[in-house]
């Protein structure tokens, strides 16, 4: 499998979704992602008993009628004007998890974007077996999307509204693919102010130093605390109100069984905020030199 470029290139979207409420916003996560990128957007959907129809799908083109980027009516061309090229899969097989892995092996994902259930912080309709076999494959970065979150994209307008990004900080896994992953995003969409909150359980003589691209508009802190490290990154983004938490996965081993087994899951099925993980790779290598936080 191709691992995905890490230089922070987005060419294809994936959002698997199982027509709930929490993929919809999830859905317009993802477009809102695939649009910036120009990408290609593929969502797909599992249907063991052949009862999904493509009507099923959120519809692409109304959704951008709505937020204002196509006029009423516009035919289907006019999504691939905006650099769009959407794809909807329907697969009739029995094991979900198989089907998205069988995808992540023969296309290239840069991005994937899921919704995870209320209380358990996993992937409903993909189940709890998904952990293990994708995280021996999966090296994409992943949005999740807590059921009870409603996010950081306007399912009306599109609007983005991002002011607080949490950056857990430790030695390992390396945390400077979510701070550059981090910056890229806000960059990306256009969110003109906010604050890079680098959070370490611990103190200033432990924390690993990492490089802070500089963000017109946006500022990056430190903050330390001490407890257990789940709980202590729950409570910072709670009393932060942060709209968003990125975390560097160790790919490798961890990745998927992190999230939904022990540590990110837990984070996510408390539900303060939508998580992005970053896989740890080679990107410090690709990035230029910024400015030190010591």
């Amino acid at each position: 499998m191709t691992q995905p470029d890490s230089t922070g290139i987005i060419d294809t979207v994936l959002h698997p979704t199982d027509f709930s409420e929490g993929s919809l916003v999830a859905f317009h996560h993802a477009l809102k992602a695939a649009l910036i990128a120009k990408s290609r957007f593929t969502l797909l959907n599992v249907s063991p008993n052949g009862e999904s129809h493509m009507a099923d799908f959120p519809a692409v083109r109304e959704t951008l009628e709505r937020w204002g980027l196509l006029s009423p009516g516009s035919p289907r061309s006019a999504v691939a004007q905006l650099g769009l090229r959407v794809e909807k899969i329907i697969a009739d097989r029995d094991d979900p998890v198989k089907t998205v892995l069988g995808f992540l092996h023969h296309q290239r994902v840069d991005l994937i974007v899921l919704a995870t259930s209320e209380h358990s912080g996993r992937v409903r309709w993909l189940g709890k077996s998904v952990s293990q076999p994708i995280a021996r494959t999966a090296w994409q970065m992943t949005l999740f999307i807590p059921a009870s979150s409603p996010g950081f994209v306007s399912a009306e307008d599109g609007a983005v509204s991002i002011k607080r990004i949490l950056i857990p900080v430790a030695k390992s896994p390396n945390a400077q693919p979510a701070v550059y992953a981090a910056a890229r995003l806000v960059q990306q969409m256009k969110c003109s102010e906010g604050d890079f909150c680098l959070m370490h359980v611990g103190d200033a003589n432990s924390m690993p130093a990492v490089h802070c691209p500089p963000v017109e508009g946006w500022t990056w802190s430190k903050e330390f605390r001490s407890g257990d490290v789940i709980q202590t990154i729950v409570a910072a983004a709670r009393d932060s109100h942060a709209d968003l938490i990125v975390m560097s996965t160790d790919g490798r081993n961890e990745f998927l069984d992190s999230v939904r087994g022990s540590h990110s899951e837990r984070v996510l099925s408390h539900g303060v905020a939508p998580l992005l993980t970053v896989p740890v790779g080679d990107l410090a290598a690709h990035e230029p030199d910024h400015d030190r936080v010591d």
